[in-house]
Order: C-alpha cells, then sequence, then structure tokens
C-alpha cells in the first residue's frame, strides 16, 4: 500500500493547476484514491499559484500536503519556500530554465529541467508544465500505462480545446526523454 504526496509550486499562469489535475486524473484511470487542492493568490496571473495532489492505495483523509514526497518548483520563489518541507528521500523536479539556483539538499533526489526553454525551443511555449509532468511521471514509473496518462488528458483538457490533446501529450513526452 502506498501514498505519494505532489507539490506543484509556481506563478499563475505557467499551468500549475492543470498539472496537478492532470496527474490526479491519471491516478484516478489507475484506479487509485486521489485528492486535488488548488490555491492560488488573489492576483491569477504573476500571482503565486501550488497544488497539492495526493494519490494512494487508501482513502484519503485530508487533501492538505505538508510534507511532499514530490515537488515541482517552476520558480525561485517556490523552490525557496517548499524546499525544506519535501520529505527525506523524496524528489525536487526544478524548471533550471527559471531557476539558476541548486537545491541546497542532499537527501533528496533532484531533476533540473529546463522546461521553459524546451518549450520555447519547440514552439510550444505554454507547455513547461506538461514537460515537467513528463519527467516526473517517467522518474515516478507513471508513464508505464501511456493508455491512462492520454486518458487522463481526455479527461482534463476541454473539448474546446480538444485539438491540443497530441501537443501536450508531445510535450509529456519531450520532459520523458530529457
Amino acid at each position: 500500500m502506498s501514498t505519494t504526496n505532489y507539490l506543484f509550486a509556481g506563478f499563475g499562469g505557467q499551468g500549475i493547476l492543470f498539472s496537478g489535475k492532470v496527474l490526479a486524473y491519471k491516478g484516478l484511470m489507475d484506479g487509485k484514491n486521489v485528492s486535488w487542492l488548488p490555491s492560488y493568490g488573489p492576483e491569477m496571473r504573476g500571482g503565486t499559484a501550488n497544488c497539492s495532489v495526493i494519490i494512494s492505495d487508501n482513502p484519503v483523509g485530508s487533501p492538505i500536503v505538508s510534507k511532499p514526497d514530490v515537488l515541482i518548483a517552476m520558480n525561485l520563489p517556490s523552490l525557496d519556500l517548499f524546499e525544506n518541507s519535501v520529505a527525506p528521500g523524496g524528489m525536487i523536479f526544478v524548471d533550471s530554465s527559471l531557476i539558476e539556483r541548486k537545491v541546497n539538499r542532499t537527501d533528496v533526489k533532484v531533476f533540473y529541467i529546463p522546461a521553459t526553454k524546451l518549450a520555447s525551443d519547440n514552439k510550444i511555449a505554454k507547455l513547461a508544465n506538461m514537460i515537467i509532468i513528463g519527467k516526473v511521471l517517467k522518474e515516478t514509473n507513471g508513464f508505464e500505462n501511456e493508455e491512462s496518462v492520454n486518458n487522463a488528458l481526455k479527461q482534463v483538457i476541454s473539448a474546446k480545446h480538444a485539438d491540443m490533446l497530441e501537443v501536450n501529450l508531445n510535450a509529456m513526452r519531450l520532459g520523458r526523454d530529457y
């Protein structure tokens, strides 16, 4: 029986809440119990945004993640704020395009992904979040079942934006293969 606590953090407009929702739906597609709790400042774009996701074999008692097993930091203020809260032995994923400093801890596994640069170079500028999610899924064995990744995206992407399904999948594959 396992439970994994994820914390996504960055600026509004970076797709933080969307990323968390994709991961939560992926958990549902895999038959897990999930919780998705968004949190954002009143400023919307440019303000703070974070999202807690819990994926568990057991029912989730509380949606609050205070000690994440996995931290996805999309900006420096988020890394500064949440780095020390990650559980020992956990993972930290850093958008190294936007965060120049290194993680100070030695008891966690760290992945530096230049997601914003990769997104820009591949002309998918708004999908740095999906590149990071691809790497997260690879490192947490979530890409083993790509069909559930695809089904999760189908649930999260609105019918109005159905044409973005393959673009999002390709961004995730780019992160997976980084």
